[in-house]
């Protein structure tokens, strides 16, 4: 029997695979030590009830199959967000929602609608699902134009940050409800960022039927090595969704240690005045380095600068074992975003940007 080559099977893989660039994370060193202001990351240790839920789960839960719908955490979820568990569904951290969002809604050829710059996940997800990605642009004071919640055939999706990444900005309220009321397709509000916020979007999901917002236990509950994250619509859309999802999508540790977490809601109090303590702090001393720095609602900044060309003083931090994150949009000005660290790690990295300036 002949083998086929490598070639020939390369080429049986769906062409629209085949063409695309494919997601690349923020980097992920393994080996040495850097202040990793790059990823967006929590810089301290999760609540202490975390550690000591998975250790109990990993005691006795390992071999059985995880609860296939995360009832525990449904449930203490449900209570602390005011909304019954069979409005929650639960994921392999939100991007894993997102997944089977674009799944059950957007088929090959139909339309994705986002806003430019955002996450750049969602439109790698449609590209998976061989549709189509319409970027809507932001304005320059990152609201969205009344054409995104405009008509377009085949439109099936559309989701939209709030806060953005990685401008850190939000839609406000008002803005935020008229789009929604006038989206002819589902809306999904990704709320990775909103516990360093002013406001959420929960009332909206409550308001409209085909409005849902997404969260995850990565940024403010310090979990992002966990994988956990939840989507939070009305439970027509939830039951349907529930048939998409990967069978046992959450395994029995995340469980474990997402409901311990959302059930410290004292720990989170206190981590998010910390984060946005050091986030305003961050803010000022950029300023005074010339940065033009847009005020987030996030555990980010987004800075860019008039004169300095940034990519060279990305380089010269990495070279100094600091990592952030650089990123270039096309027809926007490129810029780095900082995420928020210990006031030791922030302390390092203003002592060493002035002379890389």
């Amino acid at each position: 029997m002949t083998a086929v080559s490598n070639h020939h099977v390369t080429k049986s893989i769906r062409p629209n695979i085949l063409e695309m660039a494919g997601y690349a994370p923020g980097e992920q060193p393994q080996a040495g030590k850097f202040i990793k202001l790059n990823t967006n990351e929590n810089p301290y240790p999760p609540s202490p009830r975390v550690v000591q839920a998975i250790r109990e789960a990993a005691e006795s839960s390992l071999i059985r199959y995880p609860d296939a719908t995360a009832t525990c955490f449904r449930q203490r979820a449900a209570e602390v967000l005011g909304v019954d568990p069979d409005w929650i569904l639960c994921g392999n951290g939100s991007d894993d929602i997102l997944t089977i969002l674009t799944r059950a809604f957007v088929g090959e050829g139909e339309l994705l609608r986002l806003p430019y710059p955002s996450y750049v996940l969602y439109k790698t997800l449609g590209n998976l699902q061989g549709a189509r990605s319409e970027e809507v642009p932001f304005q320059n004071d990152w609201t969205l134009p009344d054409t995104f919640a405009a008509p377009s055939e085949g439109l099936k999706l559309a989701f939209l940050p709030n806060p953005n990444s990685p401008s850190g900005t939000v839609i406000n309220h008002d803005d935020l409800r008229r789009l929604a009321a006038q989206m002819p397709c589902p809306l999904l509000i990704d709320e990775a960022y909103v516990d360093f916020a002013d406001a959420d979007c929960l009332a909206l999901v409550r308001e409209f039927e085909h409005v849902m917002v997404s969260r995850t236990l990565s940024k403010s509950y310090a979990l992002a090595g966990l994988r956990f994250g939840f989507l939070v619509a009305q439970p027509t859309l939830i039951q349907q969704l529930v048939k998409v999802k990967d069978s046992y999508n959450c395994d029995a540790l995340a469980i474990a240690g997402a409901t311990a977490a959302i059930d410290d809601q004292e720990w989170l109090r206190e981590n998010r005045q910390k984060v946005i303590a050091t986030r305003q702090r961050l803010h000022q001393a950029l300023e005074q380095l010339g940065f033009s720095v847009i005020p987030s609602q996030a555990n980010f900044l987004w800075c860019t600068h008039p004169a300095v060309p940034l990519e060279p003083v990305y380089q010269q931090l990495k070279s100094n074992r600091i990592l952030v994150r650089y990123m270039k949009y096309p027809q926007w000005s490129d810029g780095i975003r900082i995420s928020v660290g210990t006031d030791d790690q922030i302390d390092a990295l203003l002592a060493l940007l002035p002379t890389l300036m």
